[in-house]
C-alpha cells in the first residue's frame, strides 16, 4: 500500500511503525469499545440541554468542552472570544386557523430563528397559500398585501440525497419573509424542513435584508400544513391568527474552545477538525451538532490514548454561532489570519450522528483523485466515497487560506427527520453509528497528517 501510495503522488512524511491499516482499525475499535463520545454527547444533552447562542446553556457547554479536552490530556486547550448575536424566543408562539369566526385547528408552529415577534399580540389575516417565490411575486401587491403568506412547498422525495431535498426547499425559510413583506404581507408560516408527515415543526434561520421590513415568520408541521392546503383550498377566506414573543437583543459575549495536539514533523500546518456548539431551543441539539463536536473531540483524543503522534498539528474546534450567524467559523478565520497561520485541511461534521457514507471534498479533481486512493483502507468501514462536494459552513471562511475543505458525510435518510426540531434529542443518535463517525474522522485525520498531497 505504502508503495502504491508514493506512486500514485503521495510522499509520507515518515516511516509509520505499523502500516495504515493497522492504525486505522485500531481507531475503530478504541472508538467501539469506549463509548467516550456517546458519553460526552449524553452529558451534553441531558445535563446542557439546547444551547442557542447567547444562552447560560451554551455558556456552560463551552466549559464543559473546554474542561473534556483538558481532561483528554491535549497538549493546548483555549478560548477564542466571540461576539455572537443574542436571538430570545420568549413565551411560547401560538397559532390558529380560524374559519366562519371560530377556531378551526391549533396549529404545531414554532418561531423561525432571528425572526422578530408579534409583541405578544395576536396577527388575524387571511392565509394566501404560495409554494415558490416565483408564485409569491407573480401574485404581487394586489394579492399579498395586509395577508398572511403560507409557503407551503414540500421537500423533493424522489432525491436520493436528502440535502438536495433540504436545498431545493430552504429558500422560502430563509428569504420568505423578507420577499413577503416587499408586497405588503403581515407575517408569513412555512412548511418545516423535513420529509417526515408528522406534528413537529422545525425552526431554522431566517435572513431580514438591510432595508427590508421585518415581519414575524414560523415553521408549521407538516401534518398540520397539509390539512392547512386541503381546507385553503374549500375556503379561500380562511384566516390565521399567530402570537409570538421573540426578538434580537444585544450581541454577547461568547467563545469558539479549541484544543491541539502538536504536530511532530510540520507543527506549522494545522488540520482542524470540528463541529458546531451551539443548537436551536426546542431540542436537544443531539445530532445537530452535538454529535459533530463530541466525534471531533473523539478524533483526537484517539490519537492521545494510543499514543499516535501526528506529523501535522491537529486542531480540534467547537464553533459557536453556526445556526444563525456563523460568527464563530468567521472569527477562527479571522484569527487564522491574523496570526498567518498555515491551515492545511479542514474537516467538518454538521450533517448527524448517523452511520459513515464518506466525506464531500472542496478542491481540485487531481486532489480529489488522489484521496480517492485512502478508499482501499476504508471502505470496510463503510466509507466508500470520496466525492466534490462542500466541506462546512463553519470552515468555510477557511478557504481564502488555502485549506482543503472536507465535510464528514454520514448516511442523509434520516438526518431531517429530527433537524431543528424538539425530537433532535439524544435518545435518537445510535451509539455505534456515532463512534463509527468519530474513527472515520480519525482515520481521514492520520491519512491527512501521513501523505504529503
Amino acid at each position: 500500500m505504502l508503495m502504491l501510495l508514493i506512486a500514485l503522488g503521495f510522499c509520507p512524511l515518515t516511516e509509520a511503525q505499523q502500516p495504515d491499516s493497522v492504525i486505522i482499525r485500531s481507531f475503530f475499535t478504541e472508538a467501539l469499545s469506549s463509548a467516550k463520545a456517546y458519553d460526552d454527547l449524553r452529558y451534553l444533552c441531558k445535563n446542557i440541554g439546547h444551547r442557542i447562542s447567547g444562552s447560560a446553556q451554551a455558556q456552560r457547554a463551552v466549559e464543559f468542552t473546554y474542561d473534556r479536552m483538558k481532561a483528554y490530556g491535549f497538549d493546548t486547550v483555549y478560548l477564542q472570544e466571540v461576539m455572537v448575536p443574542q436571538w430570545v424566543r420568549g413565551a411560547n408562539e401560538t397559532a390558529f386557523v380560524t374559519g366562519n369566526g371560530s377556531e378551526i385547528l391549533q396549529l404545531h408552529v414554532t418561531a423561525l430563528g432571528n425572526s422578530v415577534g408579534t409583541g405578544g399580540v395576536a396577527i388575524t389575516a387571511r392565509i394566501i397559500e404560495v409554494f415558490s417565490l416565483k408564485q409569491l411575486e407573480q401574485l404581487g401587491k394586489a394579492a399579498i398585501e395586509g395577508n398572511i403568506v403560507f409557503f407551503n412547498r414540500p421537500f423533493n422525495d424522489a432525491h436520493i440525497n436528502s440535502f438536495d431535498a433540504y436545498r431545493d426547499a430552504v429558500d422560502q425559510r430563509v428569504a420568505g419573509a423578507a420577499e413577503a413583506a416587499k408586497y405588503g404581507a403581515v407575517a408569513v408560516v412555512v412548511r418545516s424542513m423535513t420529509h417526515s408527515i408528522d406534528s413537529f415543526p422545525h425552526t431554522g434561520a431566517l435572513q431580514y435584508p438591510h432595508g427590508v421590513k421585518k415581519i414575524p415568520a414560523m415553521a408549521v408541521s407538516t401534518i398540520d400544513a397539509d390539512m392547512m392546503h386541503g381546507w385553503i383550498t374549500q375556503n379561500k377566506e380562511l384566516k390565521l391568527s399567530m402570537t409570538s414573543y421573540c426578538e434580537m437583543k444585544e450581541d454577547v459575549k461568547s467563545y469558539n474552545v479549541v484544543g491541539e495536539i502538536r504536530g511532530t514533523i510540520h507543527p506549522e500546518e494545522i488540520i482542524t477538525v470540528g463541529g458546531h456548539l451551539d443548537s436551536w431551543d426546542i431540542g436537544e441539539g443531539a445530532h445537530d451538532d452535538g454529535a459533530g463536536c463530541v466525534q471531533s473531540i473523539e478524533a483526537l483524543r484517539l490519537f492521545k490514548v494510543l499514543h499516535i503522534k501526528p506529523a501535522r498539528t491537529l486542531r480540534c474546534v467547537m464553533f459557536m454561532n453556526e445556526e444563525n450567524g456563523l460568527r464563530g467559523g468567521k472569527a477562527y478565520a479571522q484569527q487564522a489570519l491574523l496570526k498567518n497561520e498555515k491551515h492545511y485541511a479542514a474537516i467538518e461534521s454538521d450533517r448527524g450522528g448517523f452511520a459513515p457514507r464518506g466525506f464531500s471534498v472542496e478542491a481540485g479533481a487531481d486532489t480529489i483523485r488522489k484521496m480517492q486512493r485512502w478508499l482501499a483502507l476504508l471502505t470496510s468501514y463503510g466509507l466508500d466515497k470520496i466525492e466534490q462536494g462542500g466541506g462546512g459552513a463553519d470552515i468555510s471562511p477557511l478557504n481564502p487560506l488555502g485549506a482543503v475543505l472536507i465535510g464528514y458525510v454520514p448516511d442523509s435518510q434520516r438526518y431531517f427527520d429530527v433537524h431543528h426540531a424538539a425530537s433532535d434529542v439524544f435518545e435518537n443518535v445510535n451509539k455505534r453509528e456515532l463512534a463509527m463517525g468519530a474513527g472515520s474522522m480519525a482515520s481521514l485525520l492520520w491519512l491527512l497528517c501521513r501523505y504529503e498531497f
